[in-house]
C-alpha cells in the first residue's frame, strides 16, 4: 500500500529475529510497508499454518533461516544484513512448552539475546536495537496493582524466568558496552498479545478460532485468570516508536518500556472467549472446561504504562472488544479465500488511520 510508505522509513536496513513467529510477521510485513529494508533470521514458521506463508513474506524480504541459539549465524546475518536498526523478537513464547522444554527455552530466550546482542557489538552501523521480552518477564506476585519498569525480575515457570534473565542480560549489554556509544539499546515488554494470523498451540485465541471454524466445543482452562490482552499493532506500535527515537540519537530512551491495554481491557479468559464466541457467530458451540492436569501459571498480571504515555505520547487505540472484531474479521475473510497479505496490510492501515501515528502522504 503506498500509503503507507514513510520516509523515516524509507530505505532503511532493518533486521528482524524471529520474522516467521507471529509478532515478527506482522512487523516485518509493516516495516516493508513503509518501505524499509528487511531482512528476517529465523527459524521456519512454528505453525502450519503461519502469517509469514500466508502472506508470502518471503517474496518481500530478505529472510534468512537460521537459530539465534548459533552465535556464528546470528554474526553471520548480522554481517549480511549490516542493519541499522535490529528488532530482536526470536524466542521461544510459550509458557506451557517451557516447562517441557526448559532447557531449549533458556537457551533460546537467554543465549540467543545474548548472541544478537554481542554480534551487534562487535558489527558495525548498527544505530539501535529493540529487544522484545515480556510482560511475564517481572517477579509475580499476583497483586492487583499494575508492574512498573523498575519492578523486580522473576517468574516462576521456566518461561516467564527466562524473559527476566534476558532482561537482565539487556542490562549488562546496556550499561557495560553501551552506556555512551554503539547501539543505544532498548526493552520493551508487552501485555498478551493477540491478532489475526495466529495459530500457535496452547493459546487462547488460536485455540478459539480453530475450534470455532471446526464447529466445536472450545477446551478452554483458567477462565478467571485476568491478562492484558491486546492488538498485536498497539505492542508493535510502540516498538516501532521507541525505534524511531532511537535512529533519532535519542540515548535516553534506551531503557525499558512496558506496552499494555487501557486498565479496564485486563480482562480474564472467559471475557475474551464469551466475546470472541459472540463476535464468531450465534451458533458457535459453547467453551468448556479442560479439567486435565496443568502446570502453574500466573492468575493475575497487569502492566504499568503511564511511563510510555507520559514520554512517548503512546497509548492504546483498540478496545478489546474492537480486538476480537479484528480477528474475526481477519480469519473469517482468510477462511473464505481472500489474500492474508492484503487483509493483514489493510488491518495495519486501519490501525494507522486510527492512531495518526506515521501517517504521511506518500511520495508524489
Amino acid at each position: 500500500m503506498e500509503a503507507l510508505v514513510n520516509p523515516l522509513w524509507q530505505g532503511r536496513r532493518v533486521l528482524v529475529t524471529g520474522d516467521s513467529g507471529f509478532k515478527g510477521s506482522w512487523l516485518a510485513l509493516w516495516l516493508h510497508a513503509m518501505g524499509a529494508k528487511v531482512t528476517g533470521f529465523s527459524l521456519p514458521p512454528p505453525s502450519h499454518p503461519s502469517l509469514f506463508d500466508a502472506a508470502r513474506l518471503d517474496q518481500l524480504i530478505d529472510h534468512v533461516e537460521g537459530d539465534v541459539r548459533d552465535p556464528a549465524a546470528v554474526h553471520g546475518v548480522m554481517e549480511q544484513a549490516r542493519p541499522e536498526i535490529i528488532f530482536h523478537l526470536a524466542a521461544q513464547p510459550l509458557v506451557r512448552l517451557s516447562y517441557e522444554q526448559p532447557v531449549e527455552t533458556f537457551a533460546t530466550n537467554v543465549m540467543g539475546t545474548v548472541h544478537v546482542l554481542d554480534a551487534a557489538r562487535h558489527v558495525g552501523g548498527v544505530t539501535g536495537i529493540v529487544c522484545v521480552t515480556s510482560d511475564k518477564c517481572y517477579e509475580n506476585r499476583e497483586w492487583a496493582w499494575p508492574y512498573r519498569e523498575s519492578d523486580p525480575m522473576g517468574g516462576h515457570d521456566p518461561y516467564s524466568s527466562s524473559k527476566g534473565c534476558a532482561e537482565l542480560a539487556v542490562s549488562a549489554w546496556r550499561r557495560s558496552y553501551f552506556q555512551d556509544s554503539g547501539p543505544a539499546l532498548a526493552s520493551v515488554r508487552a501485555g498478551n498479545v493477540i491478532g489475526g494470523g495466529d495459530w500457535a498451540a496452547d493459546r487462547l485465541v488460536p485455540d478459539l478460532v480453530r475450534a470455532f471454524a471446526a464447529g466445536v466445543a472450545p477446551l478452554i482452562r483458567s477462565p478467571e485468570s485476568v491478562r492484558p490482552w491486546q492488538h498485536v499493532l498497539e505492542a508493535l506500535g510502540g516498538y516501532v516508536m521507541i525505534a524511531e527515537r532511537l535512529l533519532a540519537g535519542e540515548r535516553h530512551f534506551a531503557e525499558a518500556w512496558n506496552f499494555g491495554p487501557a486498565d479496564e481491557d485486563a480482562r480474564p479468559v472467559r471475557w475474551i472467549v464469551d466475546h470472541m464466541r459472540t463476535a464468531w457467530s450465534e451458533g458457535a458451540a459453547p467453551a468448556t472446561l479442560d479439567d486435565g492436569p496443568r502446570p502453574h501459571e500466573a492468575g493475575l498480571l497487569r502492566l504499568d504504562c503511564s511511563r510510555a504515555r507520559s514520554a512517548l505520547g503512546w497509548q492504546p487505540a483498540l478496545r478489546l472488544a474492537d480486538t476480537i472484531d479484528w480477528i474475526v474479521e481477519w480469519h473469517k475473510r482468510v477462511d473464505v479465500g481472500e489474500d492474508a497479505r492484503t487483509i493483514t496490510l489493510e488491518q495495519i492501515d486501519r490501525y494507522r488511520q486510527r492512531t495518526g501515528r506515521g501517517i504521511v502522504q506518500a511520495a508524489a
